[in-house]
């Protein structure tokens, strides 16, 4: 079977993504870190998603994230550092993983013969990875293969969403979208972070989100009100295209009976995970 060319997006959005970002929101990360002597919120994210490239400076990390602002990066790294080893930030993010997991889909599922087929169908996507220019998905690929399927399947997840990601860097750059317009312009689609979580997680102040507004109604990209204008929206669909176009190669090592299989899978815990109240309400949207 051909794979259908918005397949692999719908996966990923669906089932991949959200599937490896529960431990982002989930009060187990935060509990793992606080053992260590880790408590800021933001030093959590940044030391447990930096974790797999190494003991790395601010400079590295705000490269590889893209949409950070340097100056809160450069607040906790290399700081971080001092405080918890990488190897221990991931251990404490995969302990993490597991309680998570395990709370938001419950311990039968997690030990259920569709977890471990979805890990079986996720893992062999990565096979299709590829390391050249993708910071975080070769940091990551670099890690050790969990036994558990549960823990398998959010590896995987691991993987693809960074595989994607960093393919996602080189199409903002394409696109000419600084670090604060390609949010500001997610947001416009009422798919992003709100403007509450872009000023706490990402670090950037009202002033400069409402000069990246300005600079895309300019370009055309929104209009009066903050939306996207017809233009925008084509601006932002031209975007998420390359970035199909940049991962394709995982989803189609998957084949479109896998692929399918796995969105089918991975959705149907998504949505029980996102029932059991995986993200906060006010994480996504325009307001």
């Amino acid at each position: 079977m051909t794979l259908h060319p918005r397949a692999a997006r719908r996966c990923w959005h669906s089932a991949v993504n959200p599937l490896h970002s529960t431990v982002y929101f989930s009060p187990e990360i935060a509990e793992e870190f606080a053992a260590l002597g880790i408590a800021d919120p933001v030093a959590v994210n940044l030391a447990h998603r930096s974790a797999a490239m190494g003991a790395v400076g601010a400079g590295a990390v705000t490269a590889a994230f893209y949409n950070y602002r340097h100056d809160l990066v450069a607040r906790h790294l290399p700081a971080v550092w001092n405080t918890v080893t990488p190897e221990q930030a991931l251990a404490a993010r995969l302990r993490a993983a597991d309680a998570a997991l395990t709370r938001l889909l419950g311990a039968d599922t997690v030990k259920s013969p569709e977890v471990a087929e979805a890990a079986d169908l996720a893992m062999r996507a990565t096979e299709g990875c590829t390391r050249h220019a993708r910071t975080l998905y070769a940091a990551h690929a670099d890690l050790p293969v969990p036994e558990e399927p549960h823990l398998r399947l959010w590896h995987a997840t691991t993987l693809l969403r960074e595989h994607r990601g960093d393919g996602h860097l080189a199409a903002l750059l394409l696109a000419g979208l600084d670090p604060v317009e390609a949010l500001v312009s997610h947001t416009a689609t009422g798919k992003g972070m709100t403007p509450k979580w872009l000023k706490g997680m990402r670090g950037w102040t009202q002033d400069e989100l409402d000069a990246a507004t300005g600079r895309l109604r300019e370009r055309g990209v929104l209009d009066a009100a903050g939306g996207l204008t017809e233009e925008g929206t084509a601006l932002r669909e031209r975007l998420e295209s390359d970035t199909d176009r940049l991962d394709a190669a995982p989803y189609e090592h998957l084949g479109a009976d896998g692929l399918a299989r796995l969105t089918e899978l991975g959705g149907a815990l998504v949505v029980k995970a996102v029932t059991a109240g995986a993200f906060p309400r006010d994480l996504m949207g325009r307001a």
